[in-house]
């Protein structure tokens, strides 16, 4: 069954079980035949253990270790990542445009994107290199920046004042119509993959994946009355920065962007560019809602 397939190893170390799921998984693969290749040297993660250290040096031995992160792209199958739910988007961003799905495993903090278990991987494992995992396609958004780039996002993009201490102001339209005023300490433009990541925290709705829609959600407006705002994606919406450029501080998906922009107009729709997420077949976005953010959960009655 794993002729064909080569899988591209995409780790990032967050949490102590970290080496036992990354060992869990390497022996696995070896075991059934399954090529595996990366860009990241063993050198790289901390371990503690020696015993530790050990076995993950012999199952390295089998890890094909490639150059740069483009060449471990070459001949994947897919990408399988080892972390939490940061690390699918890193991987998210790495294979955009390139059609290579991306499985993730659990071994960092949520786990609402990475929903394989370290526990069930003899179960969940076969049925990815089966081709029987369910494929998820996720769209992300596509911010026109002022000096004519293109920024991504699969989560979020953030716009707040570098000082953190003032409100910052921006205006926005919506096909060419004005929206709103935002006075805040922040705003963001989500997409449905985020729309349980900040944008949540922030008081934004939960949208269902693949819904054609983008959430513009304050952060702390100065009114009360403005509220999270839910527009079709397929229109552009348009954010005029009323600060000076070099107080401006735009993120995507966490990244900070260090550029200092000449103008303040960003437009913000829905890319043409999407990534695959491969979901097990029994994996149901409902039941994570409840399991994973407590959804419904009251904690009295337990």
């Amino acid at each position: 069954m794993s002729e064909s397939i080569t899988l591209t190893l995409f780790a990032k170390q967050s949490r102590a079980n970290f080496c036992e799921v990354l060992l869990t998984f390497l022996e696995w693969t070896q075991a059934h035949g399954v090529r595996v290749q990366t860009h990241i040297p063993l050198s790289s993660f901390s371990v503690m253990d020696s015993q530790m250290e050990r076995a993950l040096t012999k199952a390295y031995e089998s890890v094909t270790i490639k150059d740069s992160p483009e060449d471990a792209l070459s001949e994947a199958s897919l990408v399988c990542t080892i972390g939490g739910d940061g690390t699918m988007l890193m991987a998210a961003h790495w294979v955009r445009g390139s059609g290579i799905p991306i499985v993730g495993i659990h071994a960092g903090n949520l786990g609402f994107l990475a929903h394989i278990q370290a526990k069930d991987l003899d179960t969940a494992l076969p049925q990815v290199i089966q081709g029987k995992a369910r494929r998820d396609r996720r769209y992300f958004l596509e911010a026109a920046l002022p000096d004519g780039e293109t920024a991504y996002a699969l989560n979020e993009f953030s716009f707040t004042k570098k000082d953190r201490i003032n409100l910052i102001e921006i205006s926005a339209s919506y096909g060419g119509r004005h929206v709103n005023d935002y006075w805040a300490d922040g705003l963001l433009i989500a997409s449905p993959t985020g729309s349980t990541a900040y944008n949540l925290s922030a008081g934004g709705p939960i949208v269902y994946p693949g819904t054609p829609v983008m959430v513009v959600t304050p952060i702390n407006p100065h009114t009360l009355t403005t509220r999270p705002l839910v527009l079709p994606s397929d229109t552009v919406l348009e954010l005029k920065v009323h600060e000076e450029p070099n107080q401006l501080l735009f993120s995507y998906d966490g990244v900070r962007e260090s550029r200092t922009f000449d103008s303040s107009i960003f437009r913000v729709k829905q890319s043409d560019q999407w990534v695959e997420f491969l979901r097990l077949e029994d994996d149901d976005y409902f039941e994570n809602l409840r399991d994973k953010l407590m959804w419904g959960k009251d904690l009295r009655n337990r």
